[in-house]
């Protein structure tokens, strides 16, 4: 599955556009990763517990987007974006989108 944030992929036409497709996720922080946050927040640095709930969260959320598109048939995903969101107190949304397409 060819992904793309552009409109176009080089080399490529298209043969038939599905529409709108999307994957989403929500992820809620855990107590432990929060008490290492405060910590790290003391001395600075990358609260590497974040960074891998985060990391994992985009992946899903692409996976489930490239689900979607293979269900309607298409064999790539043009204008692709993602957007974050926060959700409650402590849980996030991750939600990636793009048009479904079909290339020659």
């Amino acid at each position: 599955m060819l992904i793309a944030t552009t409109d176009t992929i080089s080399g490529h036409e298209v043969a038939e556009t599905f529409g709108i497709v999307r994957g989403s996720t929500v992820r809620a922080k855990h107590i432990g990763t929060d008490i290492v946050a405060s910590l790290r927040n003391l001395v600075g640095g990358e609260i590497t517990g974040y960074s891998s709930l985060l990391a994992g969260a985009r992946e899903q959320a692409i996976d489930r987007m490239k689900d979607e598109a293979r269900r309607v048939g298409a064999n790539a995903v043009i204008g692709f974006r993602m957007e974050t969101s926060t959700i409650m107190g402590g849980a996030s949304e991750i939600l990636a989108y793009g048009t479904a397409v079909r290339l020659k």
